[in-house]
């Protein structure tokens, strides 16, 4: 398993927009496809008007499956069209378990 960090940079003071479209027709398509979220974050320190999300998955190949699906939706082109102009930059992180997960019992 690995965990997709995304960070999106938006115009100044574009945060507030961005969530209420993203909750209004956005999360629900994303989560239908991508499987429930891990959580999304705003930066209070540092660099600014970010939104920063937490996908997990359990393979690459999972990944690139449902990344495509989630592209190829008409739901989810429709949000990103209400939500282009506020995007100014995305970055894609993929994190990796430092340590195996521990096995319960014997």
């Amino acid at each position: 398993m690995f965990v997709e960090q995304r960070i999106y940079s938006l115009v100044p003071g574009g945060t507030a927009e961005y969530i209420q479209v993203y909750e209004a027709c956005g999360r629900a398509v994303q989560e239908r496809i991508l499987g429930p979220m891990l959580g999304y974050y705003t930066r209070d320190i540092g660099e600014l008007n970010q939104l920063v999300y937490f996908w997990s998955f359990a393979s690459l190949d999972e990944r690139t499956r449902r990344r495509s699906e989630l592209m190829a939706d008409a739901e989810f082109k429709v949000f990103r069209s209400k939500i282009r102009h506020l995007v100014i930059r995305q970055e894609n992180t993929l994190l990796v378990p430092a340590v195996a997960p521990k096995k319960e019992g014997p």
